[in-house]
């Protein structure tokens, strides 16, 4: 019997390391993907987003609307695996926005708030996602004797632990960032082929 005790406990040892492990692994997963958020307020760390800006030709009218469409008007077909809105009115919504993370293997899911301040601004907040906090604004300036969009983007992103928040902060920024570039690049096709054609 005294001999089968240490091995029991060694047992006992590595099972429940593996079992911690594992916890923290899918922890971490549903961290990534945007179902759970680490808020607690311990060691909180905010960073800039953006600025990231773009001369479009088209009016600030005409990119607002681009902007918006989605959200208060019906979400296009070519749209559905990128965002589903969930509450709306006049002025505001609640959203999901789909993102492709671990390259393409898994999808983040964030909900936000976007509210409109038409032509000139849109407000998103996060309300569920990989970080606590993320506030961020489209601003449509006129140019050009407002025949051209001076397109401002500008956010923050909020973090706690510490360092372990600040790391995991920078990755999530850079992705933030990537994605909005890659929906601004579609925001100036589709208003700059709105003005040609009007």
């Amino acid at each position: 019997m005294s001999q089968t005790r240490p091995m029991a406990c060694g047992w006992w040892k590595v099972a429940t390391g593996c079992v911690a492990l594992g916890g923290l692994a899918g922890g971490a997963l549903l961290v990534v993907q945007g179902s759970v958020t680490i808020d607690v307020r311990w060691g909180r760390r905010t960073r800039e987003l953006g600025p990231l800006n773009a001369e479009i030709m088209a009016q600030p009218e005409v990119v607002f609307d681009v902007v918006a469409a989605p959200y208060l008007g019906r979400t296009p077909r070519a749209m559905a695996d990128k965002l589903l809105v969930v509450e709306r009115t006049d002025d505001m919504v609640i959203a999901e926005h789909y993102t492709p993370v671990l390259g393409g293997r898994m999808v983040a899911t964030t909900v936000e708030s976007v509210r409109f301040d038409r032509p000139h601004v849109i407000h998103f907040r996060l309300l569920r996602g990989p970080v606590p906090l993320v506030t961020e604004t489209f601003e449509f300036k006129s140019g050009n004797a407002g025949a051209t969009t001076d397109f401002v983007y500008r956010g923050e992103l909020a973090t706690d632990l510490w360092w372990l928040g600040a790391w995991w902060g920078r990755i999530v920024a850079k992705r933030w960032e990537a994605a909005v570039s890659d929906s601004l690049r579609s925001i100036q096709i589709e208003a700059e082929r709105r003005a040609v054609a009007r």
